[in-house]
């Protein structure tokens, strides 16, 4: 039979882990999954075991995050550990696999809070071994202090790039040079929303310290590259882009790139809940309320998941959640809800009022949106973006004809790193809003399983009933 807890929250970061303290400390038997061996999510990933050394290397807001964990200590709180989610089901039944075995739960409230993903960047030359993205060179620095072999060269646009770097040059790494994307006149798209990044001011503070950081280390920077190309024959050996009205070639064996980051909506999509196209941020964001409920009773998601925020953000987007969830379950009032939710809803609005700033600051460059035809767009079927157009003029109108037509989206990955770009290319190809042109249909299983996994689970289970 499936366990049932009061609440289940998917995602053991920020937004997760804050959420789980309220309800901890109300009592409510909570279920914390994460896919990860030990809880803080991406951003605090291997906080729990990070020395002083790695601590200082990654900076003081790495370092805040250790006191989420105190979340863990609620007994009512189980922590499953390297738990791969597959399902979430609308009747708040959630499926998942430990160690190869596949098992179940249900829960009266579900909170999703798997945060946010890189968005794909793609340019011709990009799956070469030795291109890396932003994201995963900070999971090896977190996870084992790692650092990418030299000459090592970063790439894009963004305040994760600029992080990035500065925590290698803390950890010691020459960076050989900045190649930054941001297109020029971003800026000025920027500027009508000024006034709510000086509310968000620490975030502006955060940013120019990172730059004086690299300007303190004298480190390269390219600005407005485009035109972007890895080169190499078995490996990455270069970078090749255009600046300030060259051509210019720069050795590498080592490339980190970064092109921002979206909420990751796996979980939502393959629950048909409304999602609305973000024409500042470019992206897909699930509709939420100020408490994260969706179009689902049962169902809430927080942090990143619903809209960029940063840590902080996600922080106190989990607490509302959570006030939320305690009110559904009946053990608090709403009016101590409202009450209770003002402290959190103040701070995340706070804390959020830059984010519009930032994302007209960094949007992405047209070029990594709709590619050169020869760049893979789709990198587990290695499908290009050229036979995007191809399906295109052959009458394919949305990316879940194109899987009929040449299984984009249908890898291991799911769609999780090619859905932006597959729906842009054929957005642009056909001269309509993205909006219009959609997103995949997405079903279980969310993550790769095996037959033997699935026959793995207690054929007296209940989440099978019809």
């Amino acid at each position: 039979m499936s366990e049932r807890y009061d609440c289940a929250i998917v995602g053991a970061g920020p937004a997760g882990l804050a959420a789980a303290d309220v309800l901890g400390a109300e009592g409510c038997k909570v279920a914390l999954l994460d896919e990860q061996p030990a809880a803080g999510g991406q951003i605090y990933r291997g906080i729990a075991t990070a020395d002083a050394k790695r601590r200082q290397v990654l900076g003081e807001d790495y370092a805040a995050g250790a006191a989420l964990l105190g979340a863990l200590a609620h007994d009512s709180v189980g922590h499953l550990a390297e738990a791969t989610v597959w399902e979430v089901a609308a009747e708040r039944r959630i499926s998942y696999s430990v160690n190869g075995k596949a098992q179940s739960l249900k829960a009266s409230q579900i909170l999703i809070a798997t945060g946010a993903t890189e968005r794909p960047m793609p340019f011709p030359g990009w799956t070469l071994p030795g291109v890396m993205t932003a994201g995963a060179g900070q999971i090896l620095l977190k996870t084992a202090g790692l650092l990418p072999p030299s000459p090592c060269v970063l790439a894009g646009s963004g305040p994760l790039l600029l992080l990035l770097a500065n925590q290698y040059l803390a950890a010691g790494l020459k960076l050989d040079a900045i190649v930054e994307t941001t297109p020029r006149g971003n800026l000025g798209k920027a500027l009508p929303h000024a006034l709510g990044a000086l509310r968000g001011h620490r975030i502006l503070r955060k940013g120019l310290k990172l730059l004086a950081g690299l300007r303190k280390a004298a480190v390269p920077h390219y600005r407005r590259a485009t035109d972007l190309v890895a080169e190499g024959a078995e490996a990455v050996e270069a970078l090749a882009f255009t600046a300030d009205g060259r051509r210019r070639r720069l050795d590498c064996t080592s490339l980190m790139i970064h092109n921002g980051v979206v909420p990751n909506v796996q979980i939502g999509r393959s629950l048909n809940l409304e999602h609305d196209w973000d024409d500042l941020q470019l992206c897909w964001r699930p509709r939420v309320d100020d408490f994260g409920g969706t179009s689902l009773a049962g169902i809430r998601i927080a942090g990143d998941g619903a809209a960029i925020g940063g840590a902080e953000a996600s922080a106190e987007a989990g607490r509302l959640a959570a006030l939320a969830m305690l009110a559904d379950l009946g053990k608090i009032t709403a009016a101590e809800r409202d009450n209770r939710a003002r402290k959190a809803l103040a701070a995340y609005r706070a804390l959020a009022g830059g984010r519009p700033f930032l994302d007209a600051l960094y949007a992405p460059a047209p070029a990594f949106l709709a590619p050169p035809d020869e760049t893979i767009v789709c990198r587990c079927e290695e499908v290009t973006a050229g036979t995007l157009r191809g399906f295109v003029d052959l009458g394919c109108l949305g990316p879940n004809q194109a899987k009929s037509f040449g299984r984009p989206g249908m890898g291991p990955c799911q769609g999780r790193y090619c859905g932006l770009t597959v729906s842009s290319v054929i957005a642009a190809k056909r001269g309509v809003p993205m909006a219009e042109v959609g997103y995949y249909r997405l079903r279980p299983p969310l993550k790769p399983i095996t037959l033997g996994e699935l026959a793995s689970m207690d054929l007296e289970d209940d989440s099978f009933e019809p």
